[in-house]
């Protein structure tokens, strides 16, 4: 099938508001397609590749972006094997060959092609095409119950991971993503509360445990063969040998564990987040690293034991298992309570022993490997800076027409100017877009394809959870997690928060 029909399903996808118009559009266009080429347009319709990271920026794509043809003839195998050509690519000249392999894919197609491939390629493909979506698109094509399609997307990890199953073997190919032994699933993540009492008010008597600030882990365990999984779902064992240790000693035969590994100072505090993840570098001398930097493991969920699958299990059940198998110092500190002022010590407790904060979560709640939802909510206290808006990126999808992600700056009184410390799109409102759309152009003094550079002269409250060391900026940090609280209209640039200011809060946070 030619791409452009792909390009084509997209922008109609995009242009609609109607879930089950989306849904009907997709599903069409997956009939169409044989199984391999549906998997393909599955991931490209998700905003993703079949390759993954690419290791592709936006100066490659800019460079390799020139003449378009004026009628489609690229397929959307032929995309794909571009995007295969690409993966690949390493050593010596890779950056221009990727740049001929770009510039020959980019020849050939037209100019809303190119678009398309530009955006998914550097990531910035969000037209609409959600992962709700597309599961049902799925099932509606393929004749599937929707909640198998979707408990198989969970425990596949993701929507494109079951298409090809879906398509070339029908219901009987999704048994393979039932929960397995040292077949890691994708973890189950938390919403959002912005305080102890809306978390009470949402979930009653929830239990509340330490947020930490780790690498989230996935143990699976069978006899003494432990393997270790990160959040990307990559084998990390090899790199925190004395975890495997502790696992191996749990009374259990066959075990599925959900929780985090913390570096911990000599006062037991944790250390920040960039220094544990010291331990899960390329290059590590193992042994070494354990003595300098030990890794402790906190355990808060339990999905398998001993032959029994627990994701259906309520939350109490699964933590009650978990505290029999395992070392109270290795649990989750915890408590279960439905009284504020209880929990709102508890949160008080956490952030004075330095972590994040609290996690709520619903006792009744299954585990929904893969799902952010309401039933775990995460609490905690954000740091804040009013920064400066330096330029602004067109978005796409429904933000398509707006200057979305920000690029933030803070006033740098010694060296003068503004230090950058990261973009985000994250926390904007529709009428936030469309204000900021306004005033910014407003303030234009050069552009691109993709950003708008704007006059120094807005200031916005950034909201973030964490200073850390980055190359990617002249200024050698970034905010974490930034997101945008709210426009200070009642202040100037001048009245901004100075990069001097960031950096005693890095020194104090621990970047």
């Amino acid at each position: 099938m030619l791409f452009a029909h792909l390009v084509e399903t997209s922008r109609r996808v995009r242009e609609t508001s109607k879930r089950l118009e989306k849904t009907e559009l997709i599903a069409s266009l997956l009939r169409q397609l044989p199984p391999r080429q549906a998997e393909i347009a599955v991931a490209f319709l998700s905003g993703l590749t079949r390759q993954g990271k690419l290791g592709v920026g936006y100066a490659t794509v800019r460079s390799a972006s020139g003449f378009h043809g004026d009628r489609s003839s690229l397929t959307i195998l032929d995309v794909d094997s571009r995007l295969d050509e690409l993966a690949r690519v390493s050593g010596p000249g890779s950056e221009r060959r990727r740049r001929e392999i770009l510039a020959d894919a980019l020849s050939r197609a037209t100019a809303e092609e190119a678009d398309f491939l530009v955006r998914l390629i550097v990531g910035e493909l969000r037209q609409g095409a959600l992962e709700g979506i597309m599961l049902d698109a799925i099932a509606k094509a393929s004749g599937i119950s929707p909640d198998r399609v979707r408990r198989a997307a969970m425990m596949a990890g993701g929507v494109p991971a079951i298409a090809a199953a879906v398509f070339e073997h029908g219901e009987k190919g999704l048994a393979q993503f039932d929960l397995q032994l040292f077949r890691p699933v994708q973890p189950m993540l938390a919403g959002t509360a912005d305080d102890v009492t809306e978390a009470l008010d949402d979930l009653g008597e929830p239990a509340l445990e330490y947020k930490f600030d780790g690498a989230r882990i996935q143990v699976h365990k069978s006899g003494d063969q432990v393997s270790i999984y990160s959040r990307q779902l990559n084998e990390v064992g090899d790199a925190i040998p004395e975890v495997v240790e502790a696992v191996r000693c749990l009374p259990a035969q066959e075990l599925i564990l959900d929780g985090e590994v913390l570096s911990l100072d000599p006062a037991g505090r944790p250390q920040p987040f960039q220094v544990t993840m010291r331990r899960f570098g390329r290059k590590l001398d193992v042994e070494r690293m354990k003595a300098e930097l030990p890794m402790t493991p906190f355990w808060f969920d339990l999905l398998y034991v001993d032959g029994a699958p627990l994701l259906d299990q309520p939350q109490s059940t699964r933590f009650a298992e978990l505290q029999r198998l395992a070392p109270g110092k290795a649990v989750v500190p915890h408590l279960v309570t439905g009284n504020g002022d209880a929990a709102e010590d508890f949160l008080h407790e956490a952030l004075a022993r330095g972590h994040e904060g609290i996690m709520a979560k619903a006792r009744d709640s299954a585990y929904a490997a893969g799902a952010r939802g309401q039933s775990w909510l995460k609490i905690k206290r954000a740091n804040t800076l009013d920064l400066v808006i330096l330029a602004a990126e067109w978005g796409n999808g429904r933000r398509q027409g707006f200057l979305s992600n920000l690029h933030l700056g803070a006033r740098d009184t010694e060296k003068g100017g503004f230090a950058m410390l990261g973009k985000t799109f994250k926390g904007l409102t529709d009428e936030m877009l469309r204000w900021q759309t306004a005033e910014l152009l407003k303030l234009e003094i050069a552009r691109d394809r993709y950003t708008v550079y704007v006059e120094p002269k807005i200031v916005v409250e950034i909201a973030f959870n964490e200073i850390q060391v980055s190359p990617r900026y002249k200024s050698g940090l970034a905010l974490r997690f930034a997101r945008v609280k709210r426009y200070r209209t009642d202040k100037s640039a001048a009245d901004s928060d100075t990069f001097q200011t960031v950096q005693n809060m890095a020194g104090a946070i621990g970047a």
